[in-house]
């Protein structure tokens, strides 16, 4: 199997929770049938809160760029970054390698086009998304409009909630009343993309269909990597990844 180059610690406990999926993702019957990954765990990458939202922090991108080149040195295969926010440099990390990086936010519009085409999407996420429309290309490619929360301090608020204190269920009551703001504006659908808000997506109730951007990523990251199994009659895996979302 393909080893795959996590570019994480944004923050650290939503790398190990995406981890933790890929591990669940596969069914496993020995400790070789599981996905490898190569972790850069960087809880020291630069905020991308205070570079990108407050205009004061250092810029995350070249620290980025380096973990990418050290994991590929590694041995990583492809590399994936479960921080939507960091999406902002995806071009910036996948110019510095010659691997694939796996898009999140790419991929996540094409399965947001899957469930509601031509549709309105309700971004879930860090207030940083809008400022500098991390996710605004993707979706105009793919046909739909963006939603977002008009009570932006709020999103960020739990955000820095979660990073101190981890989930909770004011954090998911919260989150619920964002994801009805953004109903009420139109959205069709809800995608959850603040890898934060991904530790608590069970408890996120909204009355349109809503999907994890972090899982969309979990389930690349293991196609990709099967892709190089050979099946029983001798073929390698078959890949059903957008290949627009592979850089």
């Amino acid at each position: 199997m393909r080893r795959i180059g996590v570019l994480g610690g944004m923050g650290p406990e939503a790398t190990i929770f995406f981890m933790q999926q890929v591990v669940d993702a596969v069914q496993a019957r020995d400790d070789a049938d599981h996905i490898p990954l190569l972790v850069d765990n960087n809880s020291q990458v630069p905020s991308r809160i205070k570079a990108i939202l407050e205009g004061t922090g250092e810029d995350p991108g070249p620290v980025l760029v380096n973990m990418a080149k050290g994991l590929v040195t590694a041995g990583a295969e492809a590399l994936v970054m479960p921080c939507n926010t960091a999406h902002y440099y995806a071009g910036q990390v996948a110019a510095a390698t010659d691997r694939p990086f796996l898009n999140m936010v790419e991929m996540s519009c094409a399965e947001a086009a899957r469930i509601a085409p031509g549709g309105k999407v309700g971004l879930l996420g860090s207030p940083a998304l809008q400022q500098v429309g991390v996710f605004e290309a993707a979706l105009a490619e793919a046909g739909l409009t963006p939603v977002y929360a008009t009570e932006q301090g709020r999103a960020l608020a739990t955000i820095r909630s979660i990073k101190a204190q981890g989930p909770s269920e004011f954090a998911a009551h919260t989150l619920s009343d964002i994801c009805a703001q953004m109903v009420d504006d139109g959205a069709d659908v809800i995608c959850i993309c603040c890898t934060e808000f991904s530790l608590l997506a069970s408890d996120i109730a909204a009355k349109v269909p809503m999907f994890d951007a972090l899982q969309v990523l979990v389930s690349a990251a293991v196609e990709y990597s099967r892709s190089g199994v050979s099946s029983p009659d001798g073929n390698e895996g078959a890949v059903a990844l957008n290949s627009a979302a592979i850089s």
